[in-house]
């Protein structure tokens, strides 16, 4: 039992790691805004997510199986929405406040569950129901339309949430039908080619300082995907899951202190509001039935 406990909470110390390590390639986004486009960025982290390649491999599986899938169709579309989100990111992380991005951006997992109603035909709960209003809720009071400027990086972010929620949805539709370096090639291989014909005209050299952080961007990023698979072989992923909100954490920190965001009182708000929507569908059922005769008085 101690050992077991042992291993599941160093799954859960690992995926921390993990998503600190993705706050931090977020970072490097933000240090590079007006240094390097997004096209020349997203083709450098295309190529050294490579890196991980042998944590995919599996035996009997070929490089041929990298653009070979049994469903092309799917394959073209998991490829499209990975460029779509590898984009979206990037601009969004460029373009607003560290915080105020992930907030958009965790609209993912409730947007997964509107997906999964929708085109796995899957039945949800009031519970989860719920948490998707309550997380909308929470958009409007970060976004306030009517009240202040929305920019490309609110559209950036809301985008990057809604293809990653695509994509994982069309992951769960077609895990079981692909192999696993065949799905990777179509998230890695697709918007590296786009993002290299799109950086060719008036392409422009990094110089050594850009070429760090573009590494760091790079490297942090395919350490967070390594370091979140090793968690999910040690801990089931509804235990990893609430790990995601601390990177609204280090969101919060390295904005005020790397780029001095401001962040106002309405958009906390607004951040907490999505962040206890997403916790909410964790809530074991016996806690909620405990919670509610002392909320009703009975």
């Amino acid at each position: 039992m101690k050992r077991a406990r042992s291993i599941l909470g160093s799954g859960i110390a690992i995926a921390l790691l993990a998503y600190a390590a993705f706050a931090l390639s977020d970072a490097c986004v933000k240090v590079l805004k007006g240094h390097v486009v997004a096209w020349q960025l997203g083709f450098y982290g295309s190529a050294l997510s490579f890196l991980i390649l042998p944590l995919m491999w599996r035996p009997g599986d070929r490089l041929s199986d990298l653009i070979r899938p049994q469903r092309p169709a799917t394959w073209w579309l998991r490829g499209g929405l990975a460029t779509v989100n590898m984009f979206a990111s990037i601009i969004a992380f460029s373009h607003l406040p560290m915080a105020e991005a992930f907030a958009l951006i965790f609209l993912m997992p409730l947007l997964i569950t509107i997906l999964s109603v929708i085109f796995l035909r899957e039945r949800v709960n009031v519970k989860a129901w719920f948490a998707v209003i309550l997380g909308f809720a929470g958009v409007l009071t970060v976004l306030r339309p009517g009240f202040r400027d929305i920019g490309i990086g609110h559209i950036a972010a809301m985008l990057c949430g809604l293809s990653g929620a695509g994509l994982f949805v069309l992951l769960r539709h077609t895990r079981d039908r692909e192999k696993r370096i065949t799905l990777f090639g179509a998230g890695v291989l697709c918007p590296m080619i786009v993002s290299f014909l799109l950086m060719l005209p008036g392409y422009t050299p990094p110089d050594l300082w850009e070429w760090l952080i573009i590494s760091g961007y790079a490297v942090l990023a395919a350490l967070a995907n390594m370091l979140m698979m090793y968690a999910s072989r040690l801990s089931p992923a509804s235990h990893l899951a609430p790990t995601q909100y601390s990177q609204m954490l280090w969101g919060v920190g390295l904005g005020y202190v790397l780029f001095g965001d401001h962040v106002d009182g309405w958009t906390y708000v607004g951040i907490g509001l999505i962040c206890f929507a997403g916790l909410w569908r964790f809530v074991p059922k016996q806690w909620l039935r405990a919670l509610l005769p002392v909320a009703t008085g009975r």
